[in-house]
């Protein structure tokens, strides 16, 4: 496992043998959680960097329910039983084991591996709320719940798989040969597509992503990720 700083309140996380990604934000608290990668063991890690930084784990959040995101969510929780549970509204039903579609989404399949957890969120949040310094953002696209984070304080946005960094800025709409994993699993181009013009008006300081290294202002490799999916 490779751990490195970003800033004053960025950890990233990646998993020690598949390109994925957790993160910790720091709070006044303590530390906030995003995602928990692959396994148990993973989420003893993240305690235990969390406890070497100086501070508890307040907050588990989820950017969506992919099963290489959420391996280590109930031993997490079972560990870090005093923290709150967070997970988007829409996706908590494919957590729970609902792979249903509502209407609106049945125009695209639902993609990617889904596992149920135990864990019973705490808190359900969509596009606007607030968690800690951390303003939600809707991302749809990856998958229908799919949630990215946008720290008010320096302007990172920690994307999910909103899109990914490996190679080169790529939204997961987009098939790409040096890693083509993201877009196999994501459930509608459109969606996706919109969703990251979404975060590129928000003028990013760097883009915290599910999977590849921190990219450090990224308004130009956003346009040219956007370009070329123009027509999708």
């Amino acid at each position: 496992m490779k751990v490195q700083q970003y800033g004053e309140y960025l950890w990233q996380v990646r998993s020690a043998w598949f390109p994925v990604n957790a993160y910790l934000v720091r709070e006044s608290d303590g530390f906030t959680v995003i995602d928990s990668l692959l396994g148990a063991g993973d989420a003893d890690a993240l305690q235990a960097l969390a406890q070497r930084l100086g501070g508890d784990i307040r907050r588990i959040v989820l950017t969506h329910g992919h099963i290489d995101h959420i391996g280590g969510f109930d031993r997490l929780h079972a560990i870090a039983p005093q923290a709150e549970v967070i997970v988007g509204a829409r996706e908590a039903r494919f957590l729970a084991g609902d792979l249903q579609l509502d209407a609106s989404e049945q125009a695209h399949p639902l993609r990617g591996g889904y596992t149920t957890v135990r864990t019973v969120p705490t808190r359900l949040v969509g596009d606007a709320d607030m968690i800690g310094s951390l303003r939600v953002v809707a991302t749809p696209g990856h998958t229908p719940g799919h949630l990215s984070f946008f720290d008010s304080r320096d302007a990172t946005i920690i994307t999910g798989d909103a899109l990914h960094t490996v190679g080169r800025v790529t939204i997961t709409s987009e098939l790409y040969w040096k890693f083509p994993f993201p877009a196999t699993a994501t459930w509608s181009k459109s969606h996706a597509n919109a969703s990251v013009a979404q975060l590129a008006t928000l003028n990013p300081s760097r883009l915290a992503p599910g999977h590849g290294q921190v990219v450090a202002d990224p308004a130009e490799q956003l346009a040219a990720a956007l370009t070329r999916v123009q027509g999708q």
